[in-house]
């Protein structure tokens, strides 16, 4: 696990409380486990989120040998101006050109939230798909624009690099890398053990309202699609109300959000339905109209699909289904990271993995 300065405090002692559970299940399975080790650029001890400490090794002067998996968890930070201010931290620096040099020699990369800044930072996510936390995606889209970027998924493997979204994914992202190195039955085991459900989506935790408050032009688009509701505007009749020329606005939007104008104003009337489902005692049939639907059917299609859940497990107090845990799309070594404690941790040494 490669720390900088600032991580999050809960996404390190995450990753080290389940490779540490994952060693003793391994041990029961009769199988092998992880290990692990904890660094940073100048080893001793390293400042988390709040307050927090803890005590790691320096980072070796060669890579070591048999590839093993970097892990990077998120740094604490809220904007752009603290992230910019976070990696340009002499430790964050150091961290970024050994993860180059790992990266080059083809051992894997894992990250979470705002650690896959780092990767950004780095250069290692041009050309790929990556995910992140979702109030991020417009940070990570302006820093690497070759890089495809999917807030909506929970954790994203594409090739040697593997995201996953805000602070509480790294348990998702730490389930998946025990998946991918010691098979499903070993991740399944923790997941019991510590209480874990998978989780294959972030949409249905995006706060569409917060994400567009901070642009100008999303805010407008959605204030615009809420008046007109139950009679959803068309990509044309926004263009014109917004005095812009639809392929503008295409433009504009997919900039801002990686999607079309369609997505954006198909994500506002699901927000407004979820709204009304979750405040309200209307029918399913009468949200769906409100919201511009002709039928139920297709407001339980679209729900399906963005937030894993159909309108009746919305309604508060709803028993909410047991998402499936992602697969990676294919295996792969995975590092261990180590367990932050006041003193050196006593964890089986190995090539360092960093998370």
């Amino acid at each position: 696990m490669l720390l900088a300065p600032g991580a999050h405090a809960t996404s390190v002692a995450a990753t080290l409380d389940i490779l540490d559970a994952a060693r003793h299940m391994a041990s029961r399975l009769g199988q092998p486990g992880p290990r692990w080790t904890v660094v940073s650029a100048t080893g001793g001890s390293v400042p988390l989120s709040n307050g927090l400490s803890i005590t790691t090794q320096p980072l070796p002067r060669r890579l070591p040998p048999g590839r093993p998996t970097w892990v990077v968890p998120g740094l604490g930070m809220t904007g752009g101006r603290q992230a910019a201010a976070l990696l340009a931290e002499p430790g964050t620096q150091a961290a970024i050109g050994w993860l180059q040099r790992a990266a080059a020699q083809g051992s894997t990369i894992a990250a979470s939230c705002s650690g896959v800044l780092v990767l950004a930072h780095a250069g290692l996510l041009q050309g790929r798909r990556a995910t992140i936390s979702w109030w991020l995606a417009a940070l990570l889209r302006r820093m690497a624009p070759a890089c495809q970027v999917d807030e909506m998924r929970m954790v994203i493997e594409d090739g040697p690099v593997i995201t996953a979204g805000a602070a509480f994914a790294q348990i998702d992202l730490m389930l998946w890398l025990l998946r991918r190195q010691f098979g499903q039955g070993l991740s399944e085991a923790v997941a019991r053990v510590l209480l874990i459900d998978g989780r294959q989506l972030q949409s249905p935790y995006i706060d569409q309202t917060m994400v567009n408050a901070g642009h100008q032009l999303l805010a407008r688009i959605e204030a615009r699609v809420r008046a007109t509701l139950p009679q959803a505007p068309t990509v044309q009749a926004l263009a014109d109300a917004l005095a812009m020329s639809p392929r503008t606005l295409s433009r504009q939007v997919r900039l801002a959000t990686g999607r079309s104008p369609l997505a954006l104003i198909q994500s506002v009337r699901l927000a407004c339905a979820r709204a009304l489902l979750e405040g309200s005692g209307l029918s399913v049939e009468e949200v769906a109209h409100r919201v511009g639907y002709g039928d139920a059917t297709a407001l339980r299609r679209l729900m399906k699909k963005s937030y894993g859940a159909t309108p009746r497990q919305m309604r508060p107090g709803a028993a909410q289904p047991q998402q499936a845990m992602a697969r990676p799309a294919r295996r792969a070594a995975v590092p261990a990271a180590s367990r932050p404690r006041a003193r050196p941790s006593s964890a089986p040494a190995r090539a360092p993995v960093q998370a």
